[in-house]
C-alpha cells in the first residue's frame, strides 16, 4: 500500500494539527472543510488558526468531490454522531475503496456501534477502516512535546503500512492489536475524562486515583463482554490516555465536566456526553455493570447532583478488587 495523497476531513484544531504534521512529513494534503464552518474561513482568510499557521503547500477545500479525487488515504476527524452522514455524503460522491483512517473518539448513540461499523455498513468492505488514537493534545504537540498513539485495523496490510508511514520524533505509533477494545477504550476515557472534571468541579480532584483505577477496570469488563481482549483498556487507548484527559488543563472533556458541576456555561458539548449513553446502551446489551457510567448519566441527563451521585458510589456493595 503506498501512501501519497492524503485528504484530512475536519478542520478543527485536531483536523489541521494532522494536515499540518502529514505535510511536514512530506505527503501531498488536501484539508478539507464546510464553507459555512469558522475554522474553514479562518484558514481561507489567514492561512492560521489560535494554534497554527498552516504550511502554503496545504491545499484548502470546501468541495467534497474534489477533495476525495487522487487521494490514497482519507483521514476523519470530525464529531462522532456526524460520521455516518458524513459517509453517505462520502458515498454519494463516489468514495467507495481506499483506506479511512478515524482520528476520533465515540460511539453511535441510539446504537452503541463502534465507528468502524457505522463506516462499514455505510460504505462497504471495499472500504478499509483503520483508528488512530491514543493520548496527546495539539497545544503539546504545537509545542513540540512528543507522545505515543495507536493505529489498529482489521486490514493487516493497511495497519502497517499507516504505522510506518505516519511514525514521526513527534508521534510513536504501536500497532494495534484489538480493534474493539481500542475503539471502546479509547471512546470510554471521555467519560472518565468528565467524571474527573465533576470531582474538580466538587472540590473532590483527590478521588481521581480511585476513578482511573475503577474506570480502567469497568471499561475491561465491558472490553471483554463485547469480544475485545480486557487489556485493551490498559493500554494506550483508555489508560494510557489519562493523563491527558483527567488531568490536563487543555482536556475538554474534564473542563466540560468542571464547568457541569459547578452550573458554569460551556460553550461546546464534550464527547463523553453522548459516549456515556452509548457505553450504557452496551451495558444493557451484554448485561455489563459499569457503575461509573451509569452514575454520569444520572448526572448529565437525570439532574442528579454531582455530589450526591459520586458519593453514592461508596454506598454500593462491598466488594473484592478484582
Amino acid at each position: 500500500m503506498s501512501i501519497k495523497n492524503i485528504t484530512v476531513i475536519g478542520c478543527g484544531r485536531w483536523g489541521s494539527f494532522i494536515a499540518k504534521h502529514l505535510f511536514d512529513l512530506g505527503f501531498n494534503v488536501t484539508l478539507y472543510g464546510r464553507e459555512n464552518s469558522p475554522h474553514m474561513r479562518a484558514f481561507l482568510e489567514n492561512g492560521k488558526n489560535n494554534l497554527m499557521t498552516l504550511p502554503t503547500g496545504i491545499h484548502l477545500s470546501c468541495n467534497l468531490k474534489e477533495a476525495i479525487d487522487g487521494l490514497d488515504v482519507l483521514i476523519i476527524s470530525i464529531g462522532s454522531q456526524g460520521l455516518r452522514a458524513l459517509c453517505r455524503e462520502l458515498r454519494a460522491v463516489g468514495f467507495e475503496r481506499g483506506t479511512a483512517v478515524l482520528c476520533m473518539k465515540g460511539l453511535e448513540v441510539g446504537t452503541g456501534k463502534r465507528l468502524t461499523t457505522v463506516v462499514r455498513e455505510e460504505l462497504g468492505d471495499a472500504v478499509k477502516a483503520a483508528v488512530w488514537l491514543g493520548p496527546g493534545h495539539v497545544q503539546d504537540f504545537c509545542a513540540g512535546i512528543p507522545n505515543c498513539m495507536v493505529i489498529d485495523s482489521d486490514c493487516e496490510d493497511a495497519k502497517q503500512a499507516l504505522v510506518t508511514a505516519f511514525s514521526s520524533k513527534l508521534i510513536r505509533f504501536y500497532y494495534g492489536q484489538d480493534l474493539i477494545g481500542n475503539e471502546i477504550g479509547a471512546a470510554a476515557k471521555n467519560v472518565i475524562g468528565i467524571a474527573a472534571g465533576l470531582l474538580d468541579g466538587i472540590g473532590l480532584s483527590p478521588l481521581k486515583g480511585a476513578l482511573m483505577s475503577r474506570g480502567t477496570r469497568e471499561i475491561a469488563r465491558l472490553i471483554k463482554a463485547l469480544g475485545g481482549n480486557e487489556l485493551s483498556a490498559y493500554g494506550l487507548c483508555h489508560l494510557g490516555d489519562y493523563e491527558a484527559t483527567v488531568f490536563s488543563p487543555h482536556s475538554h472533556n474534564r473542563r466540560f465536566g468542571e464547568a457541569f458541576a459547578k452550573g458554569e456555561d460551556f460553550l461546546d458539548l464534550a464527547e463523553g456526553y453522548y459516549t456515556v449513553r452509548a457505553l450504557n446502551t452496551l451495558s444493557d446489551i451484554t448485561g455489563t455493570e459499569l457503575p461509573i457510567c451509569r452514575t454520569i448519566e444520572d448526572v448529565l441527563y437525570h439532574e442528579r447532583p454531582a455530589k450526591e451521585a459520586l458519593f453514592g458510589l461508596f454506598e454500593r456493595s462491598l466488594k473484592n478488587e478484582f
